[in-house]
């Protein structure tokens, strides 16, 4: 396997010499997309004569590695559930029958769990015809799980089924996972691609602008909230409490928070706020206007609440229940004041997650899946498939998963969203 020459380079099994099947205009090796298109900072490498860094552009190649007449391939969907799951699989099945003529796909069953020997789940044989309508559900066909599996067990059942490539759609757990895998395959000296379609409804992976789902989740928050308004508004001191997803960073909570505007007060992971500062904020915006719309990230104030020492199959903390609590001290608050409030408490995150994709969504989903399957094609290796500036590239999972995407304090967006709030500054702890 040739090695990346920096952390922008995507690994490659080999030379690829085969001429593509498919036909049309070529992507070109050279092509590529800078990391920062800030003026700014290109400057700076313009005047010293140096090329910015740049990620290669996805697409379809001219040359590709493997032989699509004896390719096997595999597919496995990890982690929660995520509108879109189903509308991948299928791009991914579609691309590599019609495109490349590749007649062997598996999918293998709840995740990992799939390629681990002990389970003994039975490989799903894809066809078109299986695949043609399941982008019209929610969920996924193949099923989902979350924690790690024996790496070397893994590339040993993708060696005994000799599988070429290796299709992995999920999150930060996932990607790691993949990695793990990829580097196994790369000690054994296999020529087994690992392809990743970043699957986050968060929108937390670092070096993509958005991940598939993301914007059917902000769609179906805006139902919620203005469920919430609703409320609030039909009744006397009438409070609106949505609790969306969002465990580290709150990117459904402030756009939904943007596009709905009726929102009040949007807490996220990101910023700190004390409950003194925010029920004071709270009291002053119902004494003027007789109602409220809180929105809040899953993942936020867990430094206010009693930890809950667990975690998850995927060594994930699990976190105390935000919005309960959020409901538990605003009604005894305004109790100990003396001043009647109506809340509504809504929390739609499984209703959110287990949706359909929309038409947007769908499309973005057949993109992604068809650049995984070129960039499997054509040898690529330990890598993701993103969308950056407008441009789907590649980008070395290493990098994906070096940190995580986060909402910053002087960002525009975060900015954008104090201004419709009109929630107080000085609420938040920077």
């Amino acid at each position: 396997m040739e090695d990346k020459k920096n952390d922008l380079e995507t690994r490659r099994l080999g030379v690829p010499r085969i001429p593509s099947p498919m036909t049309g205009r070529f992507i070109d090796e050279s092509d590529h997309v800078v990391l920062d298109a800030n003026p700014k900072h290109l400057e700076s490498f313009f005047k010293e004569g140096k090329k910015p860094p740049m990620f290669e552009i996805a697409g379809p190649r001219g040359k590709i590695f493997f032989d699509p007449s004896k390719l096997k391939c595999g597919i496995v969907t990890c982690g929660g559930l995520c509108p879109g799951l189903n509308d991948v699989i299928r791009a991914i099945v579609m691309g590599l029958f019609y495109h490349y003529g590749v007649k062997i796909v598996f999918g293998f069953p709840y995740g990992f769990e799939g390629l681990a020997h002990k389970y003994a789940h039975e490989p799903v044989e894809f066809t078109p015809e299986m695949v043609k309508d399941i982008h019209q559900m929610g969920g996924t066909v193949l099923g989902s799980s979350r924690g790690p599996q024996d790496v070397s067990g893994m590339v040993d059942t993708l060696e005994r089924m000799s599988i070429g490539i290796l299709f992995t759609i999920g999150g930060d757990g996932t990607l790691n996972a993949a990695h793990a895998i990829a580097e196994e395959i790369s000690r054994r000296n296999l020529k087994i691609g690992v392809i990743g379609v970043p699957k986050t409804i968060d929108n937390d992976i670092s070096f993509t602008d958005m991940s598939f789902g993301f914007v059917t989740a902000v769609s179906e928050a805006r139902t919620a909230i203005y469920s919430a308004h609703t409320e609030a508004q039909g009744a006397r001191n009438g409070i609106g409490l949505v609790k969306l997803m969002g465990r580290e960073s709150g990117f459904i909570a402030a756009f939904a928070s943007i596009s709905n505007g009726d929102v009040n007060f949007c807490l996220i992971p990101e910023m700190r706020f004390t409950m003194e500062a925010f029920l004071k904020s709270l009291q002053e915006r119902l004494e003027s206007r007789r109602h409220a719309v809180v929105v809040v990230g899953e993942g936020a104030g867990q430094d206010l609440i009693e930890a809950t020492g667990d975690r998850d199959e995927s060594g994930n903390i699990r976190f105390a229940d935000i919005g309960l609590f959020l409901k538990e001290r605003i009604q005894s608050y305004f109790k100990k004041n003396g001043m009647d409030v109506t809340l509504k408490y809504i929390d739609p995150s499984y209703t959110i997650r287990s949706m359909p994709a929309n038409p947007y969504d769908s499309g973005f989903c057949l993109l992604l899946g068809h650049h995984a399957v070129h960039a499997g094609m054509a040898g690529k290796t330990d890598m993701v498939v993103s969308h950056w500036y407008n441009e789907f590239t590649h980008v070395p999972i290493p990098l994906a998963i070096s940190k995580r995407k986060r909402i910053h304090p002087k960002s525009r967006l975060w900015s954008n969203v104090l201004s419709c709030t009109g929630q107080p500054k000085e609420m938040l702890e920077i």
